[in-house]
C-alpha cells in the first residue's frame, strides 16, 4: 500500500464517540434585558470529606464529655443546683462585678494619663510614663496586691505636711486604704500599664495627615481627639480592651492576697470548706464566671461592629 492510500484509509476510519459519562455538561445560558444571552458556568462544589469526618469526631467527643459529666456522681449536681443561686454566692458575684468595673475605671483613667505623658514631648513625663509601665508590667499582680494589703505596715499614717515641718492633715492608713480600696487600686494600677500600651497603639494607628488636616482648619485639640482620633482609634482599642476586661474579671479571684473576703472565689471556697465538698462549689463559681464572660463577649462584639463599620466588612469581602 502506498503512503497516499494509507492516508486515505486513515481518514475513512470512524471518529471516536465519547461515552455519555465523559461528555461535558452543557453550560447554562440566561438572557439579559437587551435580548442577548450570557453563558454561565456550571460550578461543581468542592468535596471536603475530612470536614465531615472532623465534625463527626468533635460531636462524638463533646457528647462523651457531656455524658461523663452528667453521669458522674462525684460532681454532686444536687449541691450545684442548691448553691447556684444561693444569697452568699450572688453576693460574691455582685462584689466581683463591682471590683471589675471600678478597677477598669481606675485603669482607663490612669492609662489615658500615661498616654498623654508619653506623647507630650516632655522628657521627664515620658520617662515617668515608661517607668510606670515597666514596673507594673514587670511585677506579678499577686505580689502587688500583697503589697497594697501591707501598705499600712509601711506607712501607718497618711498625711499632708509642709517640707520638713509638721503635718497639716494626718489620718490612719487603715482607715483610708480599706481592703476593698486596696484591692481596687492594686488591680486598677496594674491594669493601667497594659491599657496604656493598648491606647498608645490605637492612637498611633491614626494617620498623621488626618491630624494635620484637622488642625489646618482650626479644629481644637479636644475636638480633634473626640471627632477624628478616638472614632478611628477605638477600632484598634476595643478588641484588646475587651480581652483585658475579661481578664480583669478573672483576676479578681486573687484579691484574697489583700485580703479581700467578699469576691466570688473566696465565698465559694468558704462554702466548700464548710461542706467539705470543693468540686460542686468550684462548678458553681465556674458557671458564674462563664456567664459573666459570655455577656462581656456579646457587648464586645457589638462595640467592635459599631466602631468597625465600613472596614471589617470590606476586609471580609476582599479576603
Amino acid at each position: 500500500m502506498t503512503r497516499l492510500e494509507g492516508l486515505v484509509g486513515a481518514e475513512t476510519r470512524p471518529a471516536f464517540k465519547p461515552k455519555a459519562s465523559n461528555m461535558v455538561k452543557p453550560l447554562r445560558t440566561i438572557e439579559t434585558r437587551d435580548g442577548s444571552s450570557v453563558v454561565l458556568n456550571d460550578p461543581v462544589p468542592v468535596r471536603r470529606p475530612w470536614r465531615r469526618v472532623s465534625t463527626i469526631a468533635v460531636v462524638l467527643i463533646a457528647l462523651m464529655i457531656v455524658n461523663s459529666a452528667a453521669t458522674n456522681a462525684n460532681f454532686r449536681w444536687d449541691v450545684v443546683g442548691l448553691y447556684l443561686f444561693d444569697p452568699q454566692i450572688l453576693r460574691g458575684v455582685t462584689w466581683t462585678l463591682l471590683l471589675t468595673v471600678l478597677a477598669m475605671m481606675v485603669a482607663i483613667a490612669m492609662a489615658m494619663t500615661l498616654v498623654f505623658m508619653r506623647e507630650s514631648g516632655n522628657p521627664l513625663l515620658q520617662g515617668l510614663s515608661w517607668l510606670w509601665v515597666w514596673f507594673f508590667r514587670g511585677t506579678p499582680v499577686y505580689t502587688q496586691l500583697v503589697f497594697w494589703g501591707l501598705i499600712s505596715v509601711l506607712y501607718p499614717r497618711l498625711g499632708i505636711a509642709l517640707p520638713f515641718g509638721q503635718d497639716i492633715l494626718s489620718v490612719r492608713t487603715a482607715d483610708v486604704l480599706t481592703p476593698g480600696v486596696a484591692a481596687i487600686l492594686g488591680l486598677g494600677l496594674n491594669e493601667s500599664a497594659y491599657l496604656a500600651e493598648i491606647f498608645r497603639a490605637g492612637f498611633r494607628s491614626v494617620e498623621k495627615g488626618q491630624r494635620e488636616a484637622a488642625e489646618s482648619i482650626g479644629m481644637r485639640r479636644m475636638a480633634l481627639l473626640r471627632r477624628i482620633i478616638l472614632p478611628q482609634a477605638m477600632r484598634v482599642i476595643i478588641p484588646p480592651t475587651g480581652n483585658e476586661t475579661i481578664g480583669m474579671l478573672k483576676t479578681t479571684s486573687l484579691v484574697l492576697a489583700v485580703p479581700f473576703a467578699y469576691d466570688l472565689t473566696f465565698v465559694a471556697n468558704t462554702v466548700s470548706n464548710r461542706l467539705y465538698l470543693p468540686i460542686p462549689l468550684l462548678v458553681v463559681a465556674a458557671f458564674w464566671y462563664l456567664a459573666i464572660t459570655s455577656v462581656l463577649m456579646i457587648g464586645q462584639h457589638f462595640l467592635e461592629r459599631h466602631f468597625g463599620r465600613g472596614i471589617d466588612v470590606l476586609a471580609i469581602k476582599e479576603w
